[in-house]
């Protein structure tokens, strides 16, 4: 989860008033009463706060031309993985503290950020204070039946948690992604590396369904599943190797059919680890009985550069296409935290295809705890620090909030060009708005006409603004 390497620099963190400049723009999922403008700049002089538009148009101005009539993919959402250190943090504070919180990033009021995507952890991430899977055994024993799992653990913090988020948005989609099965199963006997064994294969398909069975017993809905996180990257704890031929077999010869036989409809995505390996899930989705199971893949970028997801997509254009996974390294460098992950995150990936940005952690304390060792990531920043009430907004809330509070699902990324030094995205909303996320890369303050249709906007943006223009 964390082979990017990102150098340590000092950072101030965003203060709990923060939120303060959070006003003034209800969701999205409403058309706009006029056109508004919000701005974060590298420097936090201004954080997601609305700005003026500068002047009229003129022939000076750099042209940003948004085309409506020519559309690409609907976006299912942009969020955080609400890992199981997330929700020990935030079932810690007072239930007033922790009722607004979810709030402000679930809700779409106009003082929240309308998170819209959720992934979790099926069993335990690198980020748990503990390892655990739904069905631990002494060793020596086994449990081919099942008979034994248990969410026992998650019962504990994670799914009351996702009850209060889902008492606040009924309609956020989540992800579950496993970072190992029981170790029972495995090659090594341990949670970190090893291999499935390949005769239980089925008993591991009939895990993840029974897992999405319960949850659902539970009031909660797994929309997606991933097949294995990061499987390349087998020295985590937990974690598991799974190269593409052994995944295509499980997903092909087990997974796939132990949802159909059990009416699963949760969708099954492939690879979910870094763009600089295209051809893992493009070769699992070249096998034709493999790939009618498969809704599509999921990247993190770690590695690689984010415009190779598109290959996929070039490869197998009615695949859908996922950005699961990218942290931000403690202690937080706002303004390069920021430059890099708009350009390569927030526009870059949805401009590769995908129909989801998520940003990995959604909140640690100010230790980044817990995590689990040998490999557990002790520099993860969450998006929010959580010491006890006291929240602090980190960088990669101001990165997802400029999309999430605009962009609502079932948008759709349509047509723009790129000037020079302003790499962007647009979307039309279920609204009727159109929707620009614009930075400027440049040295240089920008003026910029931003037409779509009959409709002309002039907005002026600082060297290194990041700008969400809602039309």
């Amino acid at each position: 989860m964390h082979t990017r390497t990102i150098t340590k620099s000092f950072g101030l963190a965003v203060a709990l008033t923060g939120i303060a400049l959070l006003t003034g723009c209800s969701s999205a999922s409403k058309k706009s009463a006029g056109a508004q403008l919000w701005v974060t700049m590298p420097d936090k002089t201004l954080l997601l706060q609305e700005q003026p538009f500068s002047n009229n148009p003129s022939t000076n101005n750099v042209k940003l031309n948004i085309n409506t009539a020519t559309t690409y993919q609907t976006m299912d959402g942009f969020g955080f993985t609400l890992t199981g250190g997330s929700v020990l943090h935030i079932s810690k504070m007072s239930a007033p503290a922790r009722a607004k919180l979810l709030q402000e990033i679930f809700g779409t009021g106009k003082n929240d950020i309308g998170s819209s995507y959720i992934r979790i952890s099926v069993g335990a991430s690198d980020l748990d204070e503990k390892v655990f899977s739904y069905d631990d055994l002494s060793e020596g024993e086994t449990d081919l039946n099942l008979t034994k799992f248990d969410l026992g653990y998650d019962k504990k913090y994670l799914i009351p948690v996702l009850k209060q988020v889902l008492a606040i948005n009924p309609d956020i989609k989540i992800l579950g992604s496993p970072w190992s099965p029981p170790v029972w199963m495995k090659t090594n006997g341990d949670s970190r590396g090893g291999s499935l064994k390949p005769e239980y294969y089925g008993v591991y398909a009939n895990y993840l369904v029974k897992y999405i069975q319960e949850m659902k017993k539970n009031g909660i809905t797994i929309d997606a599943l991933t097949v294995q996180n990061e499987p390349l990257h087998p020295g985590n704890t937990p974690s598991l190797l799974m190269v593409a031929d052994d995944q295509k077999v499980f997903v092909r010869d087990h997974l796939g059919p132990a949802f159909e036989k059990n009416s699963i409809k949760t969708k099954i995505i492939i690879y979910d680890h870094n763009a600089d390996k295209p051809e893992y899930p493009i070769s699992i989705l070249d096998d034709p009985k493999a790939a009618k199971y498969i809704d599509g893949s999921a990247f993190h970028l770690y590695g690689g550069t984010v415009d190779a997801i598109s290959k996929v997509h070039e490869a197998h254009p009615t695949k859908n296409l996922y950005f699961t996974e990218q942290w931000v390294g403690a202690p937080g460098n706002f303004k390069k935290e920021l430059d890099w992950h708009i350009e390569n995150l927030i526009i870059g990936a949805p401009r590769n295809w995908c129909k989801t940005v998520l940003e990995w952690n959604l909140a640690a304390d100010e230790n980044q705890d817990p995590h689990t060792d040998r490999g557990g990531c002790d520099r993860c920043l969450g998006a929010v620090t959580i010491t006890g009430d006291n929240v602090i907004r980190e960088p990669a809330y101001y990165i997802i909030a400029h999309a999430s509070k605009f962009v609502r699902p079932g948008s759709v990324r349509v047509e723009s060009n790129l000037p020079e030094g302003l790499p962007n995205v647009a979307y039309t909303t279920p609204g009727g708005n159109v929707v620009a996320i614009i930075q400027n890369t440049s040295t240089e303050e920008k003026t910029i006409d931003v037409a779509e249709g009959s409709k002309t906007k002039t907005i002026t943006l600082k060297a290194g603004a990041v700008a969400t223009l809602v039309l």
